[in-house]
């Protein structure tokens, strides 16, 4: 079995042969003054920005650089599952979420197919060459080569070709991303091309922006990155946070909204997260609160609760954004009412 990873945008670029034969050419200007090489920063943007993602399976597959094609069968924390179409996936999903306080494991059937960060697709026939993938996808990440899935380019774009003496060659209408890769991919030393702008696109927050030069374009690409490096710090924090609250039981420190400290209000109850996503809040009396409660992850770790049949407790419900932790201390604010925090202590 393989241990389930969260991987953030990862890329086989290690394994298909990514790395750049590159020519002596410099990255000197000519008259069009958005002109590359095969070289250039926004060659290698663009190849990254262009790339296959396989995150969305992330869950069964754990390499965000390449998805498992259907139909698979796997062992999901010990139970089969044969995953025939993506309606199947929430079986898996199902099985994963059940506790948080377990090592989840999946264990692929093999022979299985595989389609890889350039698109092509390969028969993988046993764990250790699926170890080979994940392994060019850390190395991917790490090398900084890993694919940047948080920003996506409206299609079509054009793009003006040159040759090394900046004389304008013809021009190629871009459909898809995966024709973008393909271009990148394929550029040879005696090549120079031009994005034609303006071109539109999509970045990680669903906004779009129009984008008049490389510099505007590498700008963007930029700040989706530093997006990415968060959402997956936040995947990352989830592992943590979680044992800390099914591990220990809790007063509630501080809770305070529009400049008031509630917390008396909760001084007798001790709260209790179980390993299956319910919450119950006791007092010396014996007195029971229960409720329910989710750990999830955007740019940051989210706690959700949910109390029922207490006005106090119903106070509590909320989305609430943790904004920092230790071992024994988790400390929220809402993401509603910023003005809003709590502090979980452990006892």
């Amino acid at each position: 079995m393989k241990k389930l990873k969260n991987v953030a945008a990862i890329a086989l670029m290690a394994i298909l042969g990514f790395t750049s034969c590159q020519s002596e050419i410099d990255n000197e200007q000519g008259e069009n003054p958005n002109t590359n090489s095969v070289n250039s920063t926004t060659t290698n943007s663009l190849k990254r920005t262009s790339m296959y993602d396989g995150s969305f399976d992330d869950f069964l597959d754990g390499a965000s650089c390449s998805s498992i094609l259907l139909p698979v069968t796997a062992k999901v924390n010990g139970v089969q599952v044969s995953v025939l179409s993506e309606a199947d996936y929430q079986q898996v999903i199902s099985i994963l979420g059940q506790y948080n306080d377990d090592q989840d494991t999946v264990a692929l059937q093999f022979p299985l197919k595989v389609k890889l960060s350039n698109y092509t697709e390969v028969t993988v026939s046993s764990q250790t060459e699926y170890n080979a993938i994940l392994a060019a996808c850390t190395a991917a990440e790490v090398s900084g080569q890993s694919a940047i899935s948080s920003v996506n380019i409206s299609f079509p774009i054009t793009i003006s070709t040159f040759d090394l003496s900046f004389k304008q060659t013809g021009s190629v209408v871009i459909a898809s991303e995966q024709q973008l890769f393909a271009y990148m991919s394929n550029l040879s030393n005696t090549e120079l091309y031009a994005v034609n702008y303006p071109i539109s696109a999509t970045i990680a927050d669903g906004s779009k922006v129009t984008l008049s030069s490389d510099a505007e374009l590498q700008a963007a690409i930029n700040a989706a990155v530093k997006i990415q490096e968060a959402l997956a710090l936040a995947a990352e924090n989830i592992k943590k946070i979680e044992p800390i609250l099914v591990n220990g039981k809790f007063k509630i420190e501080s809770f305070m909204r529009a400049g008031v400290n509630s917390a008396a209000n909760y001084k007798d109850f001790t709260i209790d997260f179980t390993n299956n996503l319910l919450v119950k809040a006791t007092d010396s009396l014996g007195t029971a609160v229960n409720g329910t409660y989710a750990v999830s992850s955007e740019l940051s770790v989210l706690l959700q609760l949910n109390f029922s049949g207490n006005a106090s407790f119903s106070q509590l419900n909320n989305t609430w954004k943790v904004t920092g932790f230790t071992a024994t201390a988790i400390t929220l604010q809402s993401t509603t009412d910023a003005g809003a925090t709590l502090v979980l202590k452990q006892i």
